[in-house]
């Protein structure tokens, strides 16, 4: 375990050098997206339509920001669970999305497709949405504005805090954090 500074995009290579348990800082654009925005992608995948944000090497950032005050970019930006995303994430990796910003457990479907197209998981700690906003230093919406905090939008950031939960091998941080501590 080690701590890294990644830049975006994030490419297969660097994505595939994360290793379970590495902290990272992150620098460059991210974009969010929850479970409504998501399941609009993947509608608009089924019809043979481009998404409207070329998501190859982007991260994602499964957050629904408080409203920014005045002179800052974002409210509170703390993690949505990813497991509500679960059912579309393995067509958006399909896509060449690099990695996913959440907090807690992913399915086997999701992990096995991670494998495959060389994607990491990464997770923002809960609780510190107030925290993690001070890294963000801009945000656009791109695309399903009428979704509100659902929206997909791009995040200028710099230095965000994540750790790798589950990486591009499947090796899942949660699982061997715990194991320490486990009685036999």
């Amino acid at each position: 375990m080690s701590q890294k500074r990644i830049t975006t995009p994030l490419t297969e290579e660097t994505a595939r050098s994360l290793k379970a348990g590495d902290s990272v800082l992150i620098t460059g654009v991210i974009y969010t997206g929850r479970d409504a925005a998501h399941k609009r992608m993947v509608e608009t995948l089924d019809k043979g339509e481009a998404l409207p944000v070329d998501m190859r090497d982007q991260i994602i950032y499964y957050v629904g920001p408080a409203p920014a005050k005045p002179g800052q970019p974002i409210g509170s930006a703390g993690p949505t669970t990813s497991g509500r995303m679960d059912a579309y994430t393995p067509k958006m990796l399909a896509q060449g999305l690099r990695g996913m910003i959440g907090k807690g457990y992913r399915s086997a479907e999701v992990v096995e497709a991670m494998k495959k197209y060389g994607c990491v998981y990464l997770a923002a700690t809960g609780g510190a949405a107030a925290l993690i906003a001070k890294t963000i230093k801009k945000y656009e919406v791109m695309a399903y504005e009428d979704l509100g905090t659902e929206a997909i939008a791009k995040l200028t950031v710099e230095d965000f805090p994540a750790i790798v939960v589950i990486d591009s091998q499947g090796n899942n941080f949660y699982e061997e954090g715990q194991k320490p501590y486990r009685r036999l």
